[in-house]
């Protein structure tokens, strides 16, 4: 993949990422707190924060990122990473762009001892879905979430 640089997340992205954020919470037909957004963008940056971010730079625009919480497991005596947040602009898709960011993700967990990596999308997010059968498997659990 050419011209394709998976880096860091930086404060200098601060205004790209927010649009893409914007995007991909469109995507899952949500709206969070303006609050929620500026603390998300603040824990990203912050390295005493269990959380980290990725972005692709494709021809010096941000065209994805990635968002990735650490966290410990009692399951293992090392850390687990959760990739919480996946987004390629929709401009970009198609070109590899999420399979780059996920192979960071992997490398990037590596080098912070995380042994597991692992992430959740809709049923529905068939597009994604074929990327993620190809670079992972399937674990068969089905995910639930406290009912209002």
């Amino acid at each position: 993949m050419t011209e394709l640089l998976i880096r860091a997340l930086r404060a200098d992205d601060e205004s790209a990422w927010r649009s893409l954020w914007g995007g991909y919470l469109t995507f899952y037909e949500t709206e969070l707190p303006d609050e929620v957004t500026a603390m998300t963008w603040r824990r990203l940056l912050d390295p005493q924060e269990a959380v980290f971010g990725l972005v692709a730079e494709r021809r010096g625009e941000i065209a994805g990122f990635a968002h990735c919480v650490l966290h410990r497991s009692t399951w293992s005596l090392t850390r687990h990473c959760y990739l919480e947040d996946l987004y390629v602009a929709p401009g970009a898709r198609g070109a590899g762009v999420g399979r780059e960011l996920i192979a960071a993700v992997y490398r990037e967990a590596d080098a912070r001892g995380a042994d597991r990596v692992y992430w959740l999308t809709h049923e529905t997010n068939t597009t994604a879905r074929a990327l993620y059968d190809r670079v992972a498997r399937r674990s068969g659990y089905i995910h639930y979430t406290r009912a209002s």
